[in-house]
């Protein structure tokens, strides 16, 4: 009987098999925004077994398993490793249609050799010959990236960050590129309760005194040229309410003091804030060549019961429903008059803006160095990363743009063995491309393919991010 992962796996025609083996099975991954650590990577620890490997800190499968009614005890609690995972193979063994269950045995084929699908009856078994092998040196953090072919990943960090690992894993030589991605969230973000107290922090790491606009961006270009030392070659945004609206400089400086003041900012305001400072940190991204990601349409921290008891970044967050296309024309074309629009990927949450963000991206593609897809939809993230979401955004860039210059999938994660993804990614994207063929959309050209196939999987990537 073949086995659930096997060669030709969601590859349903010759030619998508052909393109998938000849061309993307072996090469490189460059994994250009995932929320990995630095530290642990330095530290090259092995998990002491399967559930601090799988479960920990992986929200995709507590929402699951949560939609199964299991207890938070088997989730996020402190039940035995073995009794967490035991709840976790209860779960996927019936995720009939979830990426989930692709993952978790795209996961265990390629890292543990597993050819048999997780099901109660096996998970004994399975638990002490996966759990045996992380024992190994074998199965270091390091290793498990090296067993992924990972040229480069880029982290997701904060401007006061030390990057004292980044460093210190370049100093060890260690190949695989591990860069941090400038995320001044906590900057941007003037309507958080912690505004201030990020502001006093920033200044002390900056030893500089922000008491205007001008000081706050003078801070954060001495941060960016601190990571950028440290090998940044990207930023990360995300914009989950109204993000631009017209303004000045007195207007904004006038704005940022009254919040470290004490005042209630309105959303207005708050609008008024985000859209100028974006605008001014895009400058300094364009004139270092740092490409600009913005992540739209996030709902965060929905459960104010779960929040309270677990905090953020546990599996409380759906999509957004706001419509933002003019304020982004908005935000793009100030950037752009002055010609200082960085190389910017834009990412939807919600399948309804994927069309209007394709669209925009084409209104800004105009530059005279050659940049080949300088504004980028970008892969389809969180909430759209399964099957049906990246074939929809592959549609949505082949009709309204060139498929050909698209830089390829990421992870978005902060589980190390989430790698296999990619591969999920290039076996989808090679069918996609062979089925354009099967259906006489495109000739049987191998060699155009190749090139398309290449480039979509590893190429734009490399050069996009100058790599």
């Amino acid at each position: 009987m073949k086995p659930f992962i096997h060669d030709d796996f969601i590859l349903h025609n010759k030619i998508a098999q052909e393109i998938y083996h000849s061309y993307a099975k072996d090469l490189p991954i460059i994994d250009f925004h995932n929320h990995l650590s630095a530290q642990e990577i330095y530290q090259n620890n092995c998990y002491r077994n399967l559930s601090e490997a799988w479960l920990g800190g992986d929200h995709y499968k507590w929402r699951a398993m949560r939609a199964n009614g299991l207890s938070e005890e088997y989730i996020t609690g402190n039940a035995e490793p073995f009794e967490k995972f035991l709840a976790w193979t209860t779960t996927i063994q019936y995720a009939i249609g979830n990426p989930l269950y692709h993952w978790t045995h795209l996961e265990l084929k390629r890292y543990f050799d597993i050819d048999e699908t997780l099901s109660v009856g096996n998970a004994k078994e399975i638990w002490d010959k996966c759990n045996e092998k992380l024992q190994s040196s074998q199965y270091s953090v390091r290793n498990l990236l090296r067993k992924q072919n990972i040229e480069a990943l880029c982290t997701t960090d904060d401007p006061i960050d030390s990057l004292v690992y980044h460093k210190k894993l370049k100093e060890t030589g260690f190949e695989i590129q591990v860069l941090p991605t400038f995320r001044p969230e906590l900057a941007v973000g003037i309507e958080k309760e912690g505004f201030t107290h990020y502001i006093e922090q920033l200044s002390e790491v900056t030893d500089l005194s922000l008491d205007h606009i001008s000081d706050l961006l003078d801070a954060l270009k001495l941060r960016l040229s601190y990571f950028i030392d440290a090998g940044c070659r990207i930023s990360d945004h995300s914009l989950e309410d109204n993000f631009f609206e017209p303004t000045t400089y007195e207007e904004v400086d006038a704005i940022y003091r009254n919040k470290l003041n004490g005042a209630i900012i309105s959303n207005h305001d708050c609008a008024k804030y985000r859209g100028w400072l974006l605008t001014e940190l895009a400058k300094e991204y364009a004139n270092h060549g740092i490409v600009m990601q913005l992540h739209i349409g996030a709902l965060r921290n929905n459960s104010t019961r779960i929040l309270k008891n677990l905090g953020s970044n546990v599996g409380l967050d759906s999509l957004n429903d706001f419509n933002y296309a003019t304020q982004l024309s908005a935000l793009l074309d100030a950037m752009d008059e002055t010609d200082q629009l960085p190389k910017t990927i834009l990412y939807y949450l919600n399948p309804k803006d994927a069309e209007m963000l394709a669209t925009m991206a084409g209104n800004f593609q105009a530059n005279s160095i050659g940049i080949k897809g300088k504004v980028q939809l970008g892969s389809a993230w969180w909430f759209c990363d399964h099957m049906r979401g990246m074939e929809h955004q592959m549609d949505v860039v082949s009709e309204a743009g060139l498929l050909s210059t698209f830089i390829g999938m990421l992870t978005d994660s902060r589980s190390f063995l989430s790698f296999p993804r990619h591969e999920y990614f290039r076996r989808i994207l090679c069918n996609k491309l062979g089925t354009f063929v099967e259906r006489g959309e495109y000739p049987e050209d191998m060699k155009s393919l190749e090139l398309i196939t290449q480039n979509v999987c590893y190429y734009n990537a490399r050069n996009y991010l100058d790599l």
